[in-house]
């Protein structure tokens, strides 16, 4: 065993090569420089310390310094050889870790669309910290630009989870774009500060949190979840930055039966388009309605309208419709068109 640890075998040859630079004052070959980084590619790869392999080439230096070496010599070979063995050392290094990022990669792939034998895929999880035996729950994160892994703001978002929860079985990672978090079932304030530091990361972020589910395929339904979620607050153009996928399961509920859905919005919405400018100023008010309560003076205050405009076109609904947004018997029915008319892109897409 050489010095600072290290097995004799990785200082193979550094004394000849330090014998001959001092005697003649030559360069390293080819040959003396590639086997020095083979040794450091060997080095890393057995999981040995750079400053280990460092230092106990320095104390072979000392312990074979030659006789009649000349010091400027033979400081100039160790130099090469050093820069050499740590040269090999680093290539190593880089090829690891590209190797890993591909596995890593390679498994959230399988991980987020259930491509993998769910037996195996529970195996390659523990390497990453993930028990798939448990819950767990999905947070997707989406901005107006997509970021890939080693990006600053995903950099930074996991750099807040680190320093808060420490590993705690947390992964996260991007998917096409999408800042992904995945966490246990019952550590909820883990995706709830994940929504919190993505938010505040990006600009014109929405961030869906998808329910808990059980078992090695629960991620990817956590995570189709989300995406799902994620696609009705658009089409919805929810406001809220954060959302849960459990308050949205309603809206799936109504879509389930397209057809039937369409027929509600054609039966219900489709005397609007005889209106002038057709069907979508007299949506957008009912749009306006619905989601201040049911208080004109909120509507007409988010259409940018006076009240009276307000409760004119709502007057004009009631007589092209035969129904009353204020009359509690009609709002459902009303509401109920309206959300399928958004989720169905009507009349934009006619069916």
């Amino acid at each position: 065993m050489a010095g600072h640890g290290i097995p004799e075998v990785y200082l193979e040859g550094y004394d000849q090569i330090l014998a001959a630079a001092a005697a003649t004052g030559r360069r390293l070959t080819r040959d003396e420089l590639d086997s020095r980084r083979a040794l450091g590619e060997r080095a890393a790869e057995a999981g040995l310390g750079l400053r280990a392999l460092v230092g106990a080439h320095l104390s072979a230096t000392r312990g074979h310094w030659p006789a009649a070496g000349d010091a400027d010599r033979v400081l100039a070979a160790v130099e090469q050889a050093v820069d050499a063995l740590a040269e090999g050392y680093e290539r190593a290094q880089r090829l690891a870790v590209r190797q890993q990022e591909a596995a890593r990669r390679e498994f959230i792939d399988d991980l987020l669309h259930g491509r993998s034998d769910l037996g195996r895929l529970a195996e390659r999880a523990e390497r990453f910290g993930l028990r798939l035996s448990y819950e767990h729950a999905v947070a997707v994160a989406q901005g107006p630009c997509g970021y890939e892994e080693g990006d600053a703001v995903p950099r930074e978002v996991e750099s807040a989870l680190v320093g808060r929860f420490g590993n705690r079985s947390i992964l996260l990672t991007t998917k096409e774009g999408r800042l992904v978090c995945i966490a246990p079932g019952d550590q909820g304030e883990v995706l709830a500060f994940f929504a919190k530091h993505a938010y505040a990361a990006i600009d014109g972020a929405r961030v869906v949190i998808g329910r808990p589910q059980p078992g090695p395929g629960g991620v990817v339904q956590s995570y189709e979840e989300a995406l799902n979620a994620l696609d009705l607050a658009e089409r919805l153009e929810l406001d809220e930055p954060v959302l849960h996928a459990a308050d949205l399961l309603v809206y799936p509920v109504l879509t389930r039966d397209r057809q039937a859905m369409a027929d509600l919005v054609v039966h219900t919405l489709g005397p609007l388009r005889q209106a002038r400018g057709g069907a979508r100023p007299l949506i957008d008010t009912l749009t306006a309605f619905f989601d201040s309560g049911c208080v004109a003076a909120e509507a007409a205050r988010r259409l940018s309208l006076s009240v009276r405009a307000l409760t004119y076109r709502l007057e004009r609904i009631h007589r092209l419709t035969g129904a009353n947004p204020a009359d509690p018997v009609h709002r459902y029915t009303l509401q109920t068109a309206v959300i399928g008319a958004r989720l169905l892109d009507w009349p934009d897409q006619p069916f």
